[in-house]
């Protein structure tokens, strides 16, 4: 099935189980989809094992450079080939982008989203949640450097989690900010066909602004307290729950709000809900680019 927004989106593959499970989760949620598999080269290039059977002493250290790079170079090939199949057999138009790199992963996927013109950045977790969450990991600095969405697919997903993919509902964080404005019009956007849902947590009747329609299509509104803890944390906690009793298919966030200032810190509302939630989280900058460049 073909995607008739004409999506574009680039995939941060690593050949890990979760970047796997991304690309079944991505084109579920953007069918037919335009992808590149991107894939970041970098030192020190070839595996462990490779580097053993290729090193012959320091008098040979060039040779034993160049032989890395080649070996490298070819392992790199083959797994982004590898991503491409899966693209390509879960329905997307996928190709290869393989990138040599020297650190900051998050950041370079960040870069090459944006010089695609892709809708989305789409990346894979490895799940690690609250106090082992690690400040720093790629999607992390993706989030936080990306001109574009940044759709993180947390690993593993449940049974339900994952049904809900096809046509859940969105569920977008709401708080009448520049940030939750531009969260709501992209999820509108990338989404047209789905229901979205706003949430205003702690937001007593009339004391948040919230609009009914988006492009002339209803929206509905849910409001809900937090629970105790740090703030970020527990409206996090609040998006999730709501994403749960409404089977959504993913939680979509600005990254920056009246209660979350855009900086890797746990306590944001954004690098909360990506942490704890576990269901997609799209993290929108507050001025993304539009299709229409």
């Amino acid at each position: 099935m073909s995607d008739e927004h004409g999506r574009q989106v680039v995939v941060g593959y690593d050949g890990s189980p979760a970047a796997s499970a991304a690309i079944e989760a991505g084109a579920l949620l953007f069918p037919g989809a335009h992808a590149w598999i991107g894939h970041l080269w970098t030192p020190p290039f070839a595996s462990e094992e490779l580097r053993k059977r290729l090193w012959t002493g320091t008098r040979n250290i060039n040779v034993f450079v160049e032989a890395i790079e080649r070996e490298g170079g070819r392992e790199a090939d083959r797994m982004t080939s590898v991503g491409v199949m899966l693209g390509r057999a879960a329905g997307w138009d996928a190709e290869p982008l393989v990138c040599r790199s020297y650190g900051g992963e998050g950041l370079r996927l960040a870069e090459l989203a944006d010089e695609k013109q892709a809708d989305v950045l789409l990346l894979g977790s490895r799940g690690l949640g609250g106090a082992r969450a690690v400040l720093g990991s790629v999607s992390d600095m993706a989030v936080h450097y990306s001109p574009r969405p940044v759709l993180v697919v947390p690993h593993p997903l449940l049974t339900d989690e994952y049904d809900a993919l096809a046509a859940g509902p969105v569920v977008v964080g709401w708080d009448a900010s520049a940030g939750s404005e531009a969260a709501l019009g992209t999820a509108r956007r990338l989404f047209p066909e789905r229901e979205i849902v706003l949430v205003v947590v702690d937001g007593d009747e009339g004391d948040t602004s919230v609009p009914e329609t988006v492009d002339g299509q209803p929206v509905t509104t849910v409001r809900v307290r937090a629970g105790g803890g740090a703030p970020g944390r527990a409206v996090a906690d609040a998006l999730s729950a709501v994403a749960t009793e409404r089977k959504a298919s993913l939680v979509v966030v600005g990254s920056r709000g009246r209660t979350a200032v855009r900086k890797i810190l746990l306590g944001s509302v954004a690098m909360a809900t990506l942490h704890r939630a576990h269901r997609p989280v799209m993290v929108v900058p507050q001025s993304p680019v539009r299709e229409a460049e």
